[in-house]
């Protein structure tokens, strides 16, 4: 019986991952909303694993704009959409073993906690935001990937770091997708999918209450901690059935995008690694399109990732190409897939420039950024990390340009967290271990 009311059924049970609800205590972090008839801005943090290869990863300031180097090559039509951020890096990364678990901090900048036995990362930003704007899309925030978590230990931490960027809690981290269809009804269902997450949930209401008095305290305090996220459901179902009549209503703002540009994916995970990459990104793509949701997470890949590279008529996975300890031919397999993963990246940012809102295109209303845990894989560095932020945040963004944080004493990541949470309405003082935001954007 309690195998049947276990977490993972609250949470997975009807195939879909919750995002964090809308929080009405932290309306004090935000700002004032933009008006009902302006495209919103959008966030998504996209992730790759194992670094780049440095020598080619990076771009200068040039007479003309931009001079990409080798791996960045793919957004050359973009690059007055974009800055290349060199130098930033999470401190706390730095001191202690491990090759990568600990680096697995990326939006929340806190220490990872060293153990076999339980997790804890600290809440990050793409939580943060949702929590604060989650309100006003059907879904508060998104969590895409490809892989799921694989378990083991390493340096007396465990693999459940390496899939995760998204943490819903200190100790949590939020529920990630990867199989196509169900992240595609998760964000676009014509109703009957709230149909059928009611009926699931009244099944598990009541296994519950029956259970209820058959439970010690400590375990009816889990139960209550689970029925928490079963009320969460219940408050997305109601937001999802909320913005479908504000939609047919033609309420406020309206997105260009009004159904689904492409077909429901089938079940199961694609046969090839690429397709399915290409179609995460698309599902993400969509839902900023259709206005589903404005905060997003995006794992291309996880860290220690086995992404095969077969299509590319290279051999091996994608953790074991970093680890090509200086030798031309495997070095050059290497490179070949960190620009593989800038491709695939930006062909998810040409549709959003494609995609007109008005004023401005939906990659000028939005901030994504692409980054590893890692600056050289081989050496499992971080002492500074491959960055790029795409998009114009709504007008507040200036692209173009190449900025240089390496010799900045204070050259932390979180800066950059702070001056997004800030262009999408939150207002805080600090964040993870930072103080002041990055001012040198617009």
């Amino acid at each position: 019986m309690s195998q049947t009311l276990s977490r993972r059924r609250f949470l997975r049970g009807t195939g879909i991952a919750l995002g964090l609800p809308w929080l009405e205590s932290i309306s004090v972090f935000g700002a004032a909303s933009p008006k009902a008839n302006t495209a919103p801005r959008r966030m998504a943090a996209c992730f790759f694993g194992n670094g780049v290869n440095p020598a080619h990863w990076g771009a200068e300031n040039g007479p003309g704009g931009l001079e990409l180097k080798q791996s960045l090559k793919p957004l050359e039509s973009l690059k007055d959409k974009m800055l290349v951020l060199k130098g930033l890096w999470n401190p706390t990364t730095v001191e202690g073993p491990g090759g990568h678990y600990p680096k697995m901090n990326l939006l929340s900048g806190l220490k990872v906690k060293q153990t076999t036995t339980d997790v804890e990362v600290g809440l990050t930003m793409d939580q943060i935001i949702a929590a604060q704007i989650g309100n006003k899309t059907p879904v508060a925030s998104l969590a895409l990937g490809t892989e799921g978590p694989k378990y083991s230990t390493d340096s007396g931490y465990t693999s459940i770091y390496s899939a995760y960027v998204s943490w819903s809690s200190a100790t949590t981290p939020a529920p990630k997708e990867i199989y196509p269809q169900q992240a595609f009804d998760q964000l676009f269902d014509d109703g009957s999918k709230r149909a059928r997450d009611k009926s699931v949930l009244d099944l598990v209401l009541s296994d519950a209450r029956s259970l209820r008095g058959k439970l010690s305290r400590r375990d009816g305090q889990k139960l209550d901690e689970d029925l928490t996220s079963v009320r969460e459901l219940e408050q997305r179902i109601e937001r999802a059935e909320k913005f479908s009549q504000a939609e047919t209503n033609g309420q406020g703002w309206q997105p260009s995008v009004k159904a689904p540009t492409m077909p429901r994916p089938g079940p199961g995970l694609p046969a090839q690694q690429h397709e399915h990459l290409d179609l995460m990104m698309d599902i993400l793509v969509l839902a900023f399109q259709m206005d589903r949701t404005r905060v997003a997470t995006m794992m291309m890949t996880n860290d220690l990732s086995g992404m095969n590279f077969d299509f590319l008529g290279i051999k091996g996975g994608q953790h074991e190409l970093s680890h090509h300890a200086g030798d031309a031919e495997r070095l050059d397999r290497y490179q070949k897939s960190n620009e593989y993963m800038v491709k695939a990246w930006a062909r998810a940012l040409q549709k959003m420039q494609d995609t007109n809102e008005g004023e401005r295109s939906l990659l000028d209303n939005s901030m994504i950024f692409l980054t590893s845990s890692l600056w050289d894989g081989n050496a499992h560095d971080s002492t500074q990390l491959p960055l790029i932020l795409a998009g114009g945040g709504g007008g507040t963004i200036r692209g173009g340009r190449v900025l240089d944080y390496a010799k900045d004493p204070n050259r932390k990541l979180c800066r950059l967290h702070l001056a997004l949470m800030d262009r999408m309405g939150v207002k805080m003082d600090r964040f993870g271990d930072a103080e002041s935001a990055l001012s040198d954007l617009a």
